[in-house]
């Protein structure tokens, strides 16, 4: 919306709302010198206010829990967010964020009833009167093999069938889930695997473990493939969102960081990571 068209609709003089933009109360977004207001942007903050009395008793701290995503970690960099990081896994950031314990839980979980993502109910989430899951990206997973993929592997079976040793991730890790019902999918049980016998804790680990040799193949992402030289089979296209309370949406270090995933600069390196659709990104998925 421009500036009249959401001054109409917050029944606000555009004074008013030129005011809450210098005082960076309201979300909004410039575009060629042109102020621009996101309609369900502005939905969230009229809902945030109703809710200015049932704020939590202790400060929630500024940290993001959950998956770990390589284009999510550059960006909380080089946006300056000022969010810490504690990524171990999609389950452990689901707990945290209900506890009061992190800000934003990064997730990306494959309900095997019908291949769909990070539903609320489902990850436990369904009780948050306040929670709201914003869209972070669709990115690719797959096998990760060496350079050159000197074994010759097609598909999920060839782990099984040739014993190759395997890297897996944390069972907190919503790529593990994704492995266990790919497996499942194809017929083969874990047991059928030759797993190493300590998880990787995050995309660069397990990658690591497969550049060195430790592991002939493991699940993960295309950025790490291709940050770390390695062959890639995609196997899947999965959502990976950013869950938080209505309210930590407009903190500022939250606003930073969608403000510079908005930005040329972070689609430029979301293009040359490979294996993100970020066309999406910052869109609404659930408002409880």
């Amino acid at each position: 919306m421009t500036t009249a068209e959401v001054a109409a609709y917050l029944r606000l003089r555009e004074r008013k709302v030129y005011e809450l933009v210098r005082q960076r109360l309201i979300p909004c977004t410039k575009v060629t010198g042109k102020l621009l207001f996101p309609k369900q942007a502005i939905d969230l903050w009229l809902m945030n206010h109703l809710e200015g009395d049932q704020r939590a008793s202790r400060p929630v701290p500024p940290v993001l829990a959950g998956s770990q995503d390589p284009l999510l970690d550059w960006a909380l960099r080089e946006s300056g967010s000022e969010l810490a990081q504690l990524c171990h896994g999609s389950g452990d950031g689901v707990q945290r964020l209900l506890a009061g314990d992190a800000m934003l839980a990064g997730i990306h979980v494959r309900h095997a009833e019908d291949a769909s993502y990070n539903d609320p109910d489902r990850l436990g989430l369904g009780g948050m009167r306040d929670l709201v899951i914003i869209h972070w990206a669709r990115r690719q997973q797959g096998l990760l093999l060496p350079a050159g993929n000197p074994r010759g592997i097609n598909r999920l079976e060839d782990l099984a069938s040739r014993r190759l040793r395997v890297a897996s991730r944390q069972p907190e890790a919503g790529a593990s889930t994704l492995f266990r019902q790919l497996l499942a999918d194809a017929g083969l049980e874990p047991g059928a695997l030759q797993l190493l016998p300590h998880p990787a804790l995050s995309e660069d680990d397990l990658a690591l473990e497969v550049r060195s040799g430790r592991a002939d193949a493991g699940l993960g992402v295309r950025a790490s493939a291709v940050r770390h030289g390695l062959h890639f089979i995609p196997l899947q296209t999965e959502w990976f969102d950013l869950a938080m309370r209505r309210r930590s949406y407009f903190d500022p270090r939250v606003q930073r960081l969608f403000g510079f995933a908005r930005s040329e600069r972070f689609r430029q390196r979301a293009e040359a990571m490979e294996g993100y659709d970020v066309s999406d990104l910052g869109a609404i998925r659930y408002n409880a």
